[in-house]
C-alpha cells in the first residue's frame, strides 16, 4: 500500500476531486494549509502589492494499494496542472498496513 500526499491549487480541487473519482479512488481527506514557495517575489492587485511567499494551499492525503499507484498519480499531475509556478508537488511513502475499524479488515481489503 502507499500514501500519496499532494499539494495543490485550492482553485485546481475541483477537477482533481473529479478526476480521483473517475478512476475509483472515493475516499481521501484533505485540509486547507498554507505553505511558504520558492516564488520570492510580490504581486499587485488593484494597486495594492501583497507577498506571495505565503502560499493559501489544498493537502490532499490518499491510501491507495500498489496497483492503482500509478493511476492515481497520474489522475493528480492531469488534473492539478496548470503549467505555471505553484502547481504543487506529489509525495510517495510506503504504508505498513491499514485496518478498517467496524469491520476489522486489514491490508488492501480495508481500503475499499
Amino acid at each position: 500500500m502507499k500514501k500519496i500526499e499532494a499539494v495543490i491549487r485550492k482553485s485546481r480541487f475541483g477537477e482533481v476531486k473529479e478526476a480521483l473519482h473517475q478512476i475509483e479512488v472515493n475516499f481521501f481527506s484533505y485540509w486547507d494549509v498554507t505553505g511558504v514557495g520558492n516564488e520570492k517575489q510580490g504581486h499587485v492587485y488593484r494597486g495594492v502589492s501583497y507577498s506571495t511567499s505565503d502560499i493559501q494551499r489544498r493537502y490532499i492525503s490518499i491510501v491507495v494499494s500498489d496497483s492503482f499507484l500509478d493511476r492515481t498519480v497520474e489522475a493528480l499531475l492531469e488534473s492539478a496542472y496548470t503549467g505555471a509556478v505553484g502547481d504543487g508537488k506529489i509525495f510517495v511513502s510506503e504504508i505498513e498496513e491499514a485496518y478498517r475499524i467496524r469491520t476489522k479488515e486489514k491490508g488492501a481489503d480495508s481500503l475499499v
